[in-house]
């Protein structure tokens, strides 16, 4: 572990970057579901997986790790992920979740933030720069809607814990690009490619790491009449919120039978 690497929010930009090995644990939205790419470990790319590529183009030893697993309560993701991660020596963690926690009936913000609270202890404990992440302010969504207040409450205590362990913060709740339906993929949940890009973006401006990723511009909303907004709506509802709910109702996971997709560092291929 390299003892000079700061632990700040402003990360000092006289030259590459100062990180060598990068870890990011979570759930589906840092295991990249939603931006399918077949190249790519797992089968899909995400934001970790662009980041660690602008990352890795600026120093010539840098690897990667992703642990993440779609569907992973925060409880979960710490059984199973900080540990791991720690072993691995990272000098560079992002560490996002509690999301799945939030939207569920019943959970209570405070309780999953002291969860939150005590990983996040664990990871900066050995001096890696932690990235933590807020959640997407879903005004815009009438689907998430009835979340918001609990996602604002979580988001604080979020910003809490980084204030108390001196972490980056990713502010997803003020990056007003991506509220929006059109960076969301067809299940209304995770973000598309164009989300995932943009959210890559907001974390190297988080880390001041210099980049040539640009704004991706979405295409126009289809002129829709109010038959054909509810006709789409049964058919996400049919596709993709049924589904969800009999999961929850059985205590089954989407990521189950899924491994992390780069449990080792290795270094990102140079294109």
């Amino acid at each position: 572990m390299t003892a000079e690497i700061p632990r700040s929010p402003f990360v000092p930009n006289e030259g590459p970057h100062p990180w060598r090995r990068f870890v990011a644990i979570g759930d589906s939205f840092t295991e990249g579901i939603g931006d399918p790419e077949p190249g790519s470990p797992g089968g899909h790319r995400g934001w970790a997986d662009r980041v660690a590529e602008a990352l890795s183009r600026q120093v010539d030893d840098f690897a990667y790790a992703n642990l993440a697993v779609r569907g992973k309560l925060i409880a979960q993701i710490v059984a199973d992920q900080v540990q791991p991660a720690l072993a691995l020596r990272p000098d560079l963690i992002t560490f996002c979740a509690g999301g799945n926690d939030v939207i569920r009936p019943g959970t209570d913000p405070d309780t999953i933030a002291q969860q939150f609270d005590d990983a996040v202890a664990r990871l900066s404990a050995d001096g890696a720069t932690v990235v933590v992440f807020t959640g997407v302010d879903v005004a815009f969504s009438p689907v998430f809607r009835p979340f918001r207040g609990k996602i604002a409450i979580y988001n604080e205590n979020v910003r809490a814990v980084a204030d108390k362990y001196d972490c980056i913060v990713a502010d997803q709740w003020a990056l007003k690009a991506i509220q929006d339906p059109r960076f969301f993929d067809d299940d209304r949940l995770h973000l598309n490619a164009l989300g995932h890009h943009e959210v890559a973006r907001m974390v190297l401006r988080a880390l001041n790491v210099p980049n040539d990723l640009q704004p991706m511009q979405p295409d126009p909303l289809p002129p829709t009449t109010w038959r054909e907004a509810r006709r789409g709506d049964l058919i996400w509802a049919r596709t993709h919120l049924v589904p969800w709910v009999l999961r929850r109702l059985r205590h089954q996971s989407s990521g189950d039978t899924v491994r992390a997709k780069r449990p080792e560092p290795t270094p990102i291929p140079r294109l």
